[in-house]
């Protein structure tokens, strides 16, 4: 385990899209939802541990998830909770993250993840990622993971890539062609027949330095508000300088901002069962079904008649189905979600109707 390697988990998002289990004030990654015994940040932070020392995992999180964190993750010290004041994409956090970074390790060789994602092939995924910081620690490169994919998904990003320009040391990392954003299904139809494109599965790696040097290039407006910072962060000073940066501070995407413009970004063919638990519908496709389809959580779920259905369900409470077919049924504190799964992008335009109708205190 090398002193110099460090990863910044983020974990600030609020999950509308997994409503009604996730919520404003307690999000997705704070939730057993695989019923595993351990919530999803829970599981990434483990998974880093076998990656790099516990000292050097930084959590990124809304101010009002702190508390969370350290509920769920009370071996961390409280100086790697890294606190937004506000939410502005990922390119602002991994700036501020990579900035305090720096300045605790000029030599920090970072690996970016999200907290919500599923990893099924824990090994590969160890493998793959020590591999992605021994690039880029003799690299000056920007480098993401993509993912082989295995259907025409239309709720992924993708990353073109060059076969004919790769690593001398490692065949699995070429230079990449573009990114693009989530394509339509014929378009996705056409990204899968051509074989040089990959799942963006948002995971970066790159030197602390290096990552501050491209928003320099990229993202100067970025770079000049983080880098007024570089006598607070890290001190008492820090909180009151973020509140104020985070004011005036744009919201950008990292891909958007960086690695879409970069003219040294990289990426490593990966293979470790990788979702990025998205959707209902990306749950489902994770879970074991029956002989008929459907996937329950929940004790006292009785299903009859009914095909390809997600049923999530309180252990308490007897739920009997009959005759439905690619439906998600989920309750979450009294709260009943009733959807067809080709519907499930509605979800968003549902919490937003909810909160409107009804209140913040079912959203």
């Amino acid at each position: 385990m090398n002193k110099n390697d460090y990863c910044v988990i983020m974990a600030g998002g609020i999950g509308t899209r997994f409503w009604p289990m996730s919520k404003t004030t307690h999000p997705k990654q704070f939730i057993d939802i695989l019923g595993t015994g351990q919530t999803l940040i829970q599981q990434t932070y483990f998974r880093f541990r076998k990656i790099c020392p516990k000292e050097n995992i930084f959590i990124v999180t809304n101010d009002s998830y702190k508390k969370l964190v350290q509920h769920q993750l009370p071996e961390i010290d409280e100086s790697q909770i890294i606190c937004e004041p506000s939410r502005r994409n990922t390119a602002p956090c991994i700036a501020y993250a990579c900035y305090k970074i720096s300045l605790l390790d000029p030599d920090a060789n970072v690996v970016v993840a999200p907290s919500d994602h599923i990893i099924l092939k824990e090994d590969a995924f160890i493998e793959t990622v020590q591999t992605a910081l021994n690039c880029t620690k003799e690299n000056n490169w920007l480098l993401t993971l993509g993912i082989q994919p295995s259907r025409p998904d239309t709720g992924y990003g993708y990353i073109q890539y060059n076969e004919n320009i790769s690593s001398p040391k490692d065949a699995r990392i070429n230079k990449v062609k573009l990114f693009t954003e989530k394509p339509v299904l014929e378009m996705a139809k056409t990204f899968l027949k051509s074989g040089d494109f990959l799942w963006n599965a948002g995971i970066f790696i790159w030197k602390a330095n290096d990552i501050i040097d491209a928003f320099k290039k990229h993202l100067p407006e970025i770079y000049a508000i983080f880098n007024e910072g570089l006598d607070k962060y890290n001190t008492p000073k820090e909180k009151a300088f973020i509140k104020d940066t985070y004011t005036v501070c744009r919201s950008i995407s990292i891909d958007y901002g960086i690695m879409e413009k970069a003219d040294n970004v990289y990426v490593l063919k990966s293979d470790f069962g990788w979702s990025d638990l998205g959707t209902w519908g990306s749950l489902y496709e994770t879970r074991k079904k029956d002989t008929k389809g459907n996937t329950v959580v929940g004790k006292n779920v009785m299903v009859y008649d009914s095909k390809n259905c997600i049923v999530n369900m309180p252990n308490e409470k007897l739920v009997v189905i009959q005759g439905l077919q690619d439906y998600i049924v989920v309750e979450s504190d009294d709260i009943l979600l009733i959807c067809k799964m080709a519907d499930e992008q509605h979800i968003r335009q549902f919490v937003n109707d909810v909160k409107i109708e009804k209140g913040e205190d079912f959203v």
